[in-house]
């Protein structure tokens, strides 16, 4: 392994030198900087980060907690954070909680043991009020940002998220001037606060249409590709006699669409379908899904700029992106 000495040695200056140049201080002549960082780099120099962090007390490191990688909301958020952190000169550590309150705990204190200088965390949403883990976190004064709506355990941490009432309302607006009155819907999780937001958005625009929520038209629908299936079948069991389906995101859509499908039933000229999210599948899926744009880039930007100015001891206001919708070929007019 190649050392400061070694290419000191070389190059006939003092190990102080060649620090001070690999550092890009000032007070060394831009000449003698350029000669001594490409020698480094001719001779394959790595500096040792970790030995650097005892010496400045910085490990230049961020933390993010998700819930899988396979969830495909996440990778524009990531790559948004990922640039956005390698510019502010941070390497990114990446954990996941599997939607388990019990992994998430561990997961933040292995990143509170490798002294993370923030952290960004999708939360594992429970219904308790309050929770051990993030308690420290405030008590640490670890810089955190909460990626999606706050629940009352996280309440007190500033986030970045979607504007998913406005989003889910303005989505069954369109199913309703498309001429659908009886609008089923799939709803997520029960203790999600997007899935609370979404119901609420769709609750919302049948009351402007002067419509009731129908309970015989909700059908728990989780969030998964499964989920949708299974609550798919259990609709055309029950027969309610929808003429659209408004799903919680883009995989119970997707799910719930394959099971239509499979029933004999055509989509959209039968049955409309709308999902939220945008994910990459639900533009190329068989029947191109109506959905919600969520903005990941941009909620992955705002991720960081909102580290940012908590590192500089800011205090930056709450973020809610708007989003907006794709019309596909999921939806159409309900049959006469």
């Amino acid at each position: 392994m190649v050392r400061l000495k070694d290419i000191a040695a070389r190059a006939k200056v003092s190990v102080m030198t060649v620090s001070k140049a690999l550092r890009n201080a000032k007070d060394i002549s831009p000449q003698t900087r350029e000669r001594l960082q490409a020698l480094a780099a001719q001779m394959g120099y790595v500096p040792n980060t970790a030995a650097s962090g005892l010496r400045t007390h910085s490990t230049r490191l961020f933390g993010l907690i998700i819930s899988a990688m396979t969830n495909p909301l996440f990778a524009r958020v990531i790559m948004a954070i990922e640039e956005r952190a390698h510019e502010m000169g941070y390497e990114l550590l990446i954990a996941h909680s599997l939607n388990n309150p019990s992994r998430e705990e561990t997961c933040i204190r292995r990143m509170l043991a490798r002294r993370v200088e923030g952290l960004f965390i999708f939360p594992a949403y429970r219904p308790q009020e309050q929770s051990a883990v993030y308690d420290e976190l405030l008590a640490r004064g670890v810089p955190t940002v909460i990626l999606g709506p706050k629940a009352a355990f996280c309440a007190r941490f500033h986030n970045v998220e979607t504007n998913d009432l406005a989003a889910s309302q303005a989505l069954t607006r369109l199913l309703l001037e498309l001429g659908h009155k009886r609008i089923a819907f799939f709803a997520g999780p029960a203790v999600s606060p997007w899935a609370i937001e979404r119901f609420e958005g769709y609750r919302r625009a049948l009351r402007e249409a002067s419509l009731d929520v129908d309970d015989a038209l909700v059908f728990n629908a989780g969030a998964t590709i499964e989920e949708g299936a299974t609550a798919a079948l259990q609709m055309v069991q029950e027969n309610p006699k929808a003429t659209a389906v408004q799903a919680v995101n883009d995989l119970v859509a997707i799910g719930a669409t394959e099971t239509l499908l499979k029933q004999g039933l055509r989509v959209p000229q039968d049955l409309s379908v709308v999902g939220f999210g945008n994910v990459l599948v639900s533009e190329h899926f068989r029947v191109p899904l109506t959905t919600v744009r969520q903005p990941k880039y941009r909620l992955g930007v705002a991720a960081v700029e909102t580290i940012r100015k908590l590192i500089a001891g800011e205090s930056p206001p709450p973020q809610r992106l708007s989003a907006e919708i794709v019309q596909r070929e999921s939806t159409a007019p309900p049959k006469a």
